[in-house]
């Protein structure tokens, strides 16, 4: 089996892991921190935001079971991409919406589904989302990760925040 990663980042990682991880073809999805200027960051640091990093995910999956593509429509369901500055509750540029690519393929493939929804009439406001190179990624503290699971309480009233509201207006089918 093939494996490959996509790096995505909508908001608290607590609330961008779930809706990946449930997937067919996912094969693991690592809570983290990419995008900033110091190497092996931890919680605290960027929560000060004084790195320069996002909190984001990343996504290992079997590409002949779910594609790039599909994953980006799942990274635009979970997120509010009119909002350039935070996710719902969660204010700052550690919280910003970004699609960091690795190839030029996955590149054309989020930028095509960005000018797609911009086209949609889906958001009045404009499509704001980032879609940047991927830099290094380093994964979040052990308590971090799987946080739904570990913290199902804490995980609800987090997606209470805001999100779960959002996507029931903008997603529902």
């Amino acid at each position: 089996m093939a494996e490959a990663t996509a790096i995505f980042a909508g908001g608290c990682f607590w609330c961008m892991v779930h809706p990946f991880d449930q997937q067919p073809g996912i094969i693991k999805v690592v809570s983290g921190y990419t995008g900033g200027h110091v190497a092996n960051p931890t919680y605290e640091q960027v929560a000060s935001h004084t790195t320069g990093h996002t909190e984001a995910v990343e996504i290992t999956y079997d590409p002949a079971v779910i594609s790039y593509a599909d994953l980006v429509e799942i990274y635009w369901q979970q997120t509010d991409p009119t909002d350039a500055m935070g996710q719902f509750q969660d204010r700052g540029d550690s919280y910003r919406p970004v699609i960091f690519y690795q190839t030029e393929a996955e590149k054309a493939t989020a930028e095509a589904s960005k000018a797609k929804l911009a086209a949609s009439g889906r958001f009045s406001d404009p499509i704001v989302t980032k879609i940047e190179p991927a830099q290094p990624f380093y994964p979040a503290e052990d308590y971090h990760q799987d946080f739904y699971r570990k913290n199902p309480w804490r995980y609800a009233m987090e997606e209470q925040g805001g999100r779960e509201q959002f996507k029931a207006q903008h997603w529902a089918k």
